[in-house]
Order: structure tokens, then sequence, then C-alpha cells
């Protein structure tokens, strides 16, 4: 069974329908790299595996998903648990107007996850696990807004590691990054694979290619085509998919 599973999976913003009968299998501590044109429910699609969605007025979800098994969106679902348990990083980096040891540290002691003589020790390997601790190990309680772009992003990477999720979603992680910082992330990612579950959005398609373990193609909604990264960028089963990939659209 995978580490995420959607059924029948209809998504609507008020009378839009945004994602259009979405089944899909995402396999455990591999990176799924999800593809496609703008506009064509990639990114909502990924909102609903931590159900970020549910903060937009007016939408509805029909069908299923299902994280090990459990429906997350069963009327008694935990929120805050489906929150840690599947973390996110977005588009932008976003770090917390705080100090850089306090970023890391903030979640640990909103979930209490930890004793305070710990946290130190989880900071530094929280940091370390990006390979930012010697970069900032002298300015730990300086503010995280003076870092550079690259630096905030592996930052936002290390607070979601410090609550232990088991799924890490990336919406467009390096799309206002350099090649050189992307070059970074997309290596942080294939070591962070050997212990989390990845999903990553992208418009990059020579990224997916690169980075991930399976990949599917959306268009306008639908999941046209899911499977091995290998086959759906050298021997797509769907002209769709071949035309995009080839750049006759998108």
């Amino acid at each position: 069974m995978g580490k995420i599973i959607a059924k029948n999976l209809d998504f609507y913003y008020k009378d839009f329908q945004a994602l259009k009968n979405i089944n899909l299998e995402i396999s455990e501590k591999k990176i799924t790299a999800i593809i496609g044109p703008s506009g064509c429910g990639k990114s909502t699609l990924l909102r609903c595996f931590n159900r970020m969605n549910d903060l937009i007025e007016g939408i509805r979800l029909e069908g299923e998903i299902l994280i090990d098994g459990v429906n997350i969106y069963r009327d008694d679902s935990d929120l805050l648990f489906l929150r840690k348990k599947v973390g996110m990083v977005f588009q932008r980096p976003n770090p917390f107007a705080l100090s850089i040891y306090e970023n890391i540290a903030f979640g640990l002691k909103i979930h209490n996850m930890a004793k305070r003589k710990e946290i130190p020790k989880i900071v530094e390997d929280c940091l370390n696990s990006v390979h930012l601790l010697d970069e900032v190990r002298d300015r730990l309680n300086t503010s995280a807004l003076k870092l550079s772009l690259e630096q905030k992003q592996r930052l936002c990477i290390a607070r979601t590691l410090a609550v232990k999720p088991e799924v890490i979603l990336m919406d467009e992680p390096c799309s206002a990054l350099d090649p050189l910082a992307t070059l970074k992330i997309e290596e942080l990612m294939q070591e962070l694979r050997k212990d989390y579950t990845i999903v990553i959005v992208t418009h990059n398609m020579q990224q997916a290619a690169r980075v991930s373990d399976e990949t599917g193609f959306m268009l306008l909604g639908e999941l046209v085509e899911f499977g091995k990264t290998q086959d759906i960028f050298t021997r797509p089963g769907d002209k769709r998919t071949e035309d995009y990939i080839t750049g006759r659209f998108g």
C-alpha cells in the first residue's frame, strides 16, 4: 500500500472544479514529482494532502485521501497532528521573524515535543541535516530574515524536519532560487528521501527528471498519467504527456 492514496478525488473552489476524479498512489520514502502547466491543479492537489485548502472559503472535496490507510478527511481528523505528520515547504521561503534558533525550536515548543534542555541539540541536528549549521553556528540568535534566499529555504526545510514529519510536501521550492542554489536544494532532497516521503510540485521538467522516482502529469484538473519518472519522460503512454514534455504546449 502507498503512503498516500487518493481515491476518486474531486475538488471545487465554489462552482469551479479544480480536480477531477484523481486516483493516485504515492510510494513511501520516494520522491514523487507532479508536473503540468500553470493552472492545472498541481498545487491544489498538493495542499489536499495536508488539508491546507481548508483555510480557503467555499472549497468542497469529494472522494478520499488516505495516509497510512486512514482517511484524513474524516470528521474526527486531528488537523494539528496531520500537519505535523505532513509538513510543507512553500514556493518562497517563509522563515518566522525570529532568530534562526527560534525558527527551529518553535514547532518543538508548540507541540511540546522536547524538554527545554533537549532543544539546543535538536536545533543543531536539524540545521546540520540541511547543511546549514556550519554557515550559521556563530549567529543562531540573529534574525533568520538576514539569511540569503537559499539559506532561508534550507532553514524552512530544517524547521519542517524538527517536528519529525513522515511526509514533506514541496510546492515549487526552487522557483525563487538561482541554478546553484537550486542544485543545493535538489541534493538535499535526494538525501532526505532516505527517511521521508517527498512530494514536489514543479514547473521545471528537468528538475522532475533529475530528482524524482515517480512523476504525475496533470492537465486541466486531471491526472493524465502517472508512473516511473524514466518511463514518463522517455516513453509516455499518453500523447498529451508527450506533447507537454516535448514543449508543444505549456
